[in-house]
């Protein structure tokens, strides 16, 4: 039994206590002490606790209709009628009755260039570019990613697989020629971001500022290697520098395109700067814009002292003073939070720009409850009130700091990420809960913006009257909402369970309705008026070492119109931001919204079934069931034996993906369905877990924490959950794995406790 504190009537675990008690409460910033805090905590968990439980059963009941909808349709063999489907959601409550706009939301002004203009557009989308997840739970990521607003375009080249190796000097020193590719590439890429004149930034011998006879503003001259001079194509685009040794040879180049930033940094005798004609010895791009730290799918938090660890790192990043140590090639590694970047502009006036990406916190869902803290009635209390509250409560310190040196928000707002939602009820919900969690930590009203991830069908088929529901008294909470593929297929996969059999997962991105939803996503945030107020995004890129294959899909994010895209690492951040130097969002949403609508709830509503009468070969099955097996072993084998809840992990053909929570949902519901309808049977299945076991184990022979499945599965907690998530499948709320992958790992934790 775990030591408790009593306050409120709330039993609180004593490591989670004492860390409000003696590192929240106690800073310059808090005016709340900790016992007001979890009073305030339990007048929430009584006010808005059987609220939070009648939405979670009427999900169930929800989903108990549709499956009796369709279940009845199967018995009668009748043909699936699209306009008689969407009646019948409509019947139950399932799409709300909403009446949008007659015609989209004006859309700001834009520049010759598509930069955004105007005072009035918000901080998180004012600038059009890449956004990293990262488990909050580990110190170096979250510092990596906080870091990540700016990033070296020669080294993430140099490094990728974008340039194609030609062959590399044996000494593992700098390898000239490959340096002169890279030098190549950005070129090329200047040319088209940063457009001169006349001729090729690959001509240029000098970037020099010069200032006039009567000491105006100082001028960028580019002198070319005929001896020809040559300006920017463009006006505007040259922002500022740093002063070099000469009066005239700048240290490094500060330029402006589409909203985002350029650095050239000028050093003749530097390896790379050697090179160069120009002597550039780098250049940095402002990459990832916003980071999410996650406490969510990312992290594997099960009890008192894993939420600990999360808060205090949430905690020490809004306070500026996070760091991480660690051994990297052999040396000792101290990481800090980047300050921020100065620069003089062309009247030599101090220019100044953020260091860090901005920062979101993504909470836990509605369904999530945690024993970290009782109620008066023992019961667990929702996780998702506990994340509000203490996620808030880290943020007074970003918003009351008094250095402003590592500041986070610009505009006093704290950015909360909340996930699968179902409807606009569940939005105005939580909307509800912020404002308890404001008036409770004596916040701003209205500070606490919410992020809705578009992942669950309830919530895409009414998007619109979600948005809506974040608005109160003509003022919109809205600044972020998204795709994504892997969590919005598990919950499309779950629906329709009763409907028939799904296609393999392979072709689901072929779909009818996931390019719908795509579209739709971008139509109704832009008719909704989030144009320059809020983030529209696109899910993640989950290849973290396939860069050029990355760099040639993924600038169709940008082309669809979202202002952000989620990227796996620093690395990818910064050759994504390239993207948005290539096509102007902003200008491409004002196209969309010039054309919508593009998608339609029928197509979105479009279940994606084998079609009647289709039969999968032999060699497909065992394909696509080899597959899905062999990632949720992978997966669960980390998160249940090592309390691992994003990482790297090998694939069938062992290419490294970027896995969370969202790619077992997937998996686990597709093997469940083709269970239920005869795909594959239960023996199969045990085969395939039996198979894939041997070949996790050998992809993780090197790992000393990693515990082998394969020689005693039935011993093996980590291939029993794996199993569960697998045979009960069906029986899991909207096909959620949290409760199978917390029980067992709470088994695993407790069997190396004894």
């Amino acid at each position: 039994m775990q030591e408790r504190v009593e306050i409120g009537g709330l039993r609180i675990a004593a490591c989670l206590h004492d860390l409000i008690r003696d590192e929240f409460a106690s800073t310059p910033a808090s005016t709340i002490d900790a016992e007001g805090f979890w009073q305030s905590l339990a007048r929430i968990v009584e006010e808005l606790g059987p609220t939070n439980r009648a939405l979670l059963e009427k999900r169930d009941r929800l989903q108990s209709q549709i499956d009796d909808w369709h279940l009845a349709l199967r018995r009668k063999q009748g043909r699936f009628d699209p306009a008689e489907y969407r009646t019948f959601l409509e019947s139950i409550g399932y799409i709300v009755p909403f009446d949008p706009p007659a015609q989209p939301a004006p859309l700001g002004g834009i520049d010759a260039k598509g930069d955004a203009g105007g005072a009035s557009w918000s901080e998180i989308a004012r600038f059009p570019g890449p956004q990293l997840v990262v488990p909050v739970d580990n110190a170096r990521y979250a510092l990596n990613a906080a870091n990540a607003r700016w990033g070296s375009l020669y080294d993430a080249l140099y490094g990728s697989d974008v340039i194609p190796r030609s062959g590399q000097s044996g000494s593992g020193g700098f390898d000239p020629a490959r340096g002169k590719e890279v030098i190549a590439w950005t070129c090329r890429f200047l040319d088209r971001a940063l457009p001169l004149e006349s001729g090729s930034h690959a001509q240029v011998c000098a970037y020099t500022v010069s200032s006039s006879a009567d000491q105006g503003p100082a001028s960028l001259e580019i002198r070319l290697d005929d001896g020809s001079r040559t300006t920017l194509g463009e006006g505007g685009q040259w922002v500022g520098y740093r002063e070099g040794d000469g009066p005239d040879a700048p240290e490094a180049l500060l330029f402006r395109n589409h909203g985002l930033h350029i650095e050239l940094h000028i050093e003749a005798e530097h390896p790379a700067g050697r090179l160069s004609s120009a002597g550039i010895k780098d250049i940095v791009l402002e990459s990832a814009i916003t980071a999410i730290q996650d406490c969510e799918d990312a992290v594997c938090a099960v009890d008192a002292h894993d939420k600990t660890g999360i808060y205090r790192n949430w905690l020490n990043l809004m306070k500026g003073t996070l760091d991480a140590t660690f051994e990297k090639e052999g040396r000792t590694v101290e990481r800090r939070l980047n300050p921020d970047r100065t620069w003089l502009g062309p009247a030599k006036e101090a220019i100044t720009l953020p260091g860090r990406s901005l920062m979101l916190v993504r909470n836990v869902g509605l369904h999530m409850y945690t024993d970290a803290v009782l109620d008066s009635k023992g019961q667990a209390i929702p996780e998702g009130f506990l994340d509000a509250m203490v996620t808030a409560f880290a943020a007074r310190n970003d918003l009351y700091r008094s250095d402003p040196a590592f500041a986070n928000s610009r505009e006093g707002n704290i950015y909360i990420v909340k996930p699968k939602l179902h409807g606009p009820e569940e939005v105005a919900f939580t909307v509800d809960l912020f404002e308890r969690v404001e008036k409770a930590l004596d916040l701003p009203q209205g500070c606490i913006k919410i992020g809705i991830m578009d992942e669950e069908r309830r919530t895409t088929v009414n998007l619109g009257a979600c948005i809506a529901a974040a608005r109160r008294d003509g003022t919109s909470r809205v600044c972020f909402i998204n795709t994504g593929f892997l969590d919005r297929t598990g919950d499309e996969i779950h629906t329709s369970m009763e409907a028939g059999a799904v296609i393999p997962k392979t072709r689901m991105k072929a779909a009818r309705w996931i390019g719908a939803y795509e579209d739709w996503n971008v139509d109704i945030g832009l008719r909704e008026g989030l144009f320059g107020k809020a983030q529209i995004g696109k899910g993640m890129w989950a290849a973290p070492d396939a860069m050029a294959a990355m760099m040639e899909e993924k600038i169709a994010h940008p082309q669809a119109g979202a202002n952000t895209a989620w990227v796996p690492s620093p690395t990818a951040a910064t050759l994504h931001a390239t993207h948005y130097h290539l096509v102007s969002v902003i200008a491409r949403q004002k196209e969309i919204a010039a054309a919508w609508p593009r998608a339609t709830l029928d197509d979105i509503l479009a279940i994606p079934l084998l079609d009647e009468g289709e039969t999968l070969s032999d060699a497909e099955i065992r394909q696509e069931l080899d597959n899905n097996v062999q990632g949720i072993l992978g997966y669960v084998s980390r998160w249940v034996g090592q309390g691992i809840g994003c990482s790297k992990v090998p694939d069938i053909n062992n290419i490294g993906l970027m896995e969370d929570r969202a790619t077992l949902r997937i998996s686990s519901q597709h093997i469940a369905n083709w269970l239920h309808h005869g795909i594959v049977d239960e023996a199969q299945v045990r085969s395939a877990f039996e198979r894939m076991a041997v070949i996790v184990d050998r992809q993780n022979e090197g790992d000393p924490a990693y515990r082998p499945m394969a020689e005693d599965p039935a011993s093996s907690i980590e291939f029993q959950a794996a199993l569960e998530l697998v045979f009960d499948g069906r029986k899991q709320p909207n096909g959620y794995t949290e409760w199978v992958l917390h029980r067992r790992r709470l088994e695993v934790k407790a069997s190396r406790n004894h």
